[in-house]
């Protein structure tokens, strides 16, 4: 099954984590990596598994690199129902309420329009010791199970 990551940045990053979640999967797998500023909303497909890493951004929102991708599901309001997503949040803990906010935000906005959340939401929080990139790899670990399509029998 392919698995289509998507990353929404400001500083890089939650590329640097999708690229790690990308190794992990890719033995089991046929990832690819992909900035959200320059996937278009019309190459969502059902029979992909789509993994969406999202960083927070100022008070809450989404980061540069994600607001296109946002603003074009809106726009077109897709039907994704059929689409399995897992979600990989970036945030920091001393921002309180809006902590991890640019993750949960995407993951409203794909089961707003019928894709289906699946796996453990991860949040990173940026104020602790564990590398990003180190909690995506054990992230996907996890994950990679999960990822193959439930059977129609």
């Amino acid at each position: 099954m392919s698995v289509v990551i998507l990353y929404g940045t400001e500083t890089g990053t939650s590329e640097l984590v999708a690229d790690a979640i990308a190794d992990v999967l890719a033995t089991d797998h046929d990832p690819s990596v992909y900035d959200m500023s320059e996937f278009a909303v019309e190459d969502l497909d059902a029979e992909d598994f789509l993994v969406v890493v999202c960083a927070t951004y100022g008070e809450g929102e989404f980061p540069t690199g994600a607001e296109p991708f946002a603003d074009e599901l809106n726009e077109v309001e897709p039907d994704l129902a059929g689409l399995r997503f897992a979600v990989f949040g970036l945030g920091d803990t001393i921002y309180g309420e809006t902590f991890n906010r640019g993750g949960e935000l995407m993951a409203e906005l794909l089961t707003k329009y019928g894709a289906t959340q699946v796996g453990e939401h991860a949040r990173h929080d940026n104020s602790s010791a564990i590398k990003p990139a180190k909690l995506a790899a054990e992230w996907a670990e996890g994950l990679s199970p999960i990822i193959e399509p439930v059977s129609a029998n």
